[in-house]
């Protein structure tokens, strides 16, 4: 039965277009193959752009490669968000999303197979690049900890799914992003290897419904010694990065957001606590959350430039700054407490509108 609950599951996210076909992943590999000639699904890509020692992220990053970017007809939506912690371009490339940060390197000419993990090049690195450089060091430690990775991939794909459709998807918004699912996920998978699909979802919603926090969520990894940093531990979620015994996912994540996220994780536990059930269905696990039913006003956010380009880094600001609206939503008492995020809505006008 629990493997039928699998199976039911896996068919589900190929139904929901969840898994890539072999067409959409060659598309991929093809626009990253692209974005390494720049130089000379609804799944984004994280890439990084990696520099030599002259190369600056002012000049060179967010003038020259931006104009080289924009220059191609495959890349449309263009705009940089550079007063964050990890500054960006991000632009759609042959109709895939792209994020794509920039890390400098103390050296004079990047190698074609450089391996960014080797201590040699990770020396010396500024705060702002070390940033950058986290989601990969993130992703490449995790593929390497968890014991099944094609399980994990195919869990990860349903807890995201989960995310996005209950509204918890998204670290601009104050709530989880991919990174932090990544981990929840992999230390899931870590505590439990022998189970199967189903009973590895079951097991996350268990897992942090209950979760002690601001107890930190740690991957298991004998290179590395646990630590407490205290100064996480202020966070409502810490999750530590896998590659460092200090560093802690960054989060958005407040008083309202982090009550939202807790009582999901509590509605899929209820809900995936009995599997064998005979009246178990997934689609109900996966029932988007009914903001218009739940409900009667909301917050919206109007966007509008005279020209696309204005539009796209006024976007980008404004979304850099978005958790400190929720903020100061949180401090207006009687302001449907506790979760002014659950009914914001950011919708982005017509640039050629003005109001």
């Amino acid at each position: 039965m629990k493997e039928e609950r699998s199976l039911s599951l896996l068919q589900l996210m190929v139904n929901e277009g969840l898994v890539p076909s072999l067409e959409e992943e060659e598309n991929r590999k093809t626009v990253i193959e692209k974005l390494k000639q720049v130089h000379g699904s609804e799944s984004d890509i994280d890439a990084l752009c990696v520099g030599p020692y002259f190369a600056t992220m002012v000049d060179d990053f967010f003038i020259v490669l931006y104009n080289m970017l924009k220059s191609r007809p495959e890349v449309s939506e263009i705009y940089c968000v550079k007063d964050v912690k990890v500054p960006l371009m991000r632009f759609v490339f042959d109709g895939i999303l792209i994020d794509l940060p920039f890390v400098q390197l103390k050296v004079l000419v990047v190698p074609e197979n450089l391996d960014i993990l080797n201590p040699v090049f990770l020396r010396d690195i500024d705060e702002t690049g070390w940033k950058s450089l986290s989601r990969v060091l993130a992703n490449t430690q995790i593929c390497r900890l968890v014991p099944d990775l094609k399980k994990f991939q195919s869990m990860l794909r349903c807890v995201k799914f989960w995310a996005k459709r209950r509204g918890v998807y998204g670290n601009l918004n104050g709530f989880l992003g991919g990174i932090h699912l990544a981990i929840l996920a992999a230390f899931v998978c870590q505590c439990d290897p022998f189970v199967g699909l189903s009973a590895l979802i079951s097991h996350f919603f268990k897992k942090f419904a209950f979760w002690p926090w601001p107890r930190p969520v740690e991957l298991q990894d004998e290179t590395l010694h646990p630590t407490l940093n205290p100064t996480e531990t202020r966070l409502y979620m810490p999750i530590r990065l896998p590659f460092s015994s200090y560093e802690y996912c960054h989060s958005n994540i407040t008083k309202s957001t982090f009550y939202k996220i807790r009582t999901e994780f509590l509605r899929g536990h209820n809900l995936t606590k009995d599997l064998l059930k005979f009246d178990f269905d997934w689609h109900n696990v996966l029932e988007p959350f009914p903001y218009t039913k739940k409900y009667a006003w909301f917050l919206k956010i109007f966007l509008s430039a005279s020209k696309q380009d204005e539009l796209g880094d006024w976007v980008g600001w404004i979304k850099s700054r978005f958790c400190c609206l929720l903020f100061k939503l949180e401090e207006v008492q009687g302001l449907c407490d506790p979760n002014p995020a659950e009914y914001i809505d950011v919708n982005i006008a017509d640039p050629h509108v003005i109001f």
